[in-house]
């Protein structure tokens, strides 16, 4: 009789729906959220590509991971008026919040606090900065060359943080 209310919450857990939103420039966050997505085996996960799906609510979800991408200091405008528009459905439900950036660091860390709402920034169960990608392929010319000029990278780079995602996966886990 006593252990019927674990039983349900862990049964709650065991099919804790969780949806991953995020926007994507050049591949490297929808990459980031698909590994993500294939590392929370205990949930039933959708990925919420916000340039696809503009009108995505949160309701109904357990868990809601928002990620986006750093360019020239800031987060997509998506991403953004995703956080601002939905904080308080964000509030109700465990909470995960990643950036990519090629930045490390302190300047990471700024850039990531700048990007995310603190209400938000506090009340997520699990924060990453998760690397980033320079996808030459997938740039526009304009894109190569400030890339050239401001980071000085000539072709395809990746720091894909795998421990980072790995460590965001078990976060979200926990109970």
């Amino acid at each position: 009789f006593c252990k019927a209310p674990a039983v349900l919450l862990c049964r709650k857990f065991l099919h804790m729906k969780t949806a991953i939103v995020y926007v994507s420039n050049h591949g490297a966050t929808e990459q980031v959220a698909r590994e993500l997505s294939a590392k929370l085996h205990n949930s039933a996960v959708d990925l919420i590509n916000l340039r696809e799906n503009k009108t995505f609510s949160p309701d109904g979800y357990d868990c809601v991971v928002v990620g986006g991408s750093i360019h020239a200091g800031k987060i997509q405008r998506r991403i953004k008026d995703f956080c601002m528009n939905h904080t308080a459905d964000l509030l109700r439900v465990k909470l995960g919040l990643f950036v990519c950036c090629m930045h490390t660091g302190e300047q990471a860390v700024e850039q990531f606090n700048q990007n995310f709402p603190e209400l938000l920034r506090h009340h997520a169960a699990t924060t990453k900065i998760v690397g980033g990608a320079f996808n030459f392929e997938k740039m526009n010319w304009f894109e190569k060359m400030i890339v050239r000029k401001v980071a000085g990278v000539t072709q395809s780079t990746s720091n894909i943080n795998q421990e980072a995602i790995e460590a965001m996966a078990s976060e979200l886990t926990q109970s």
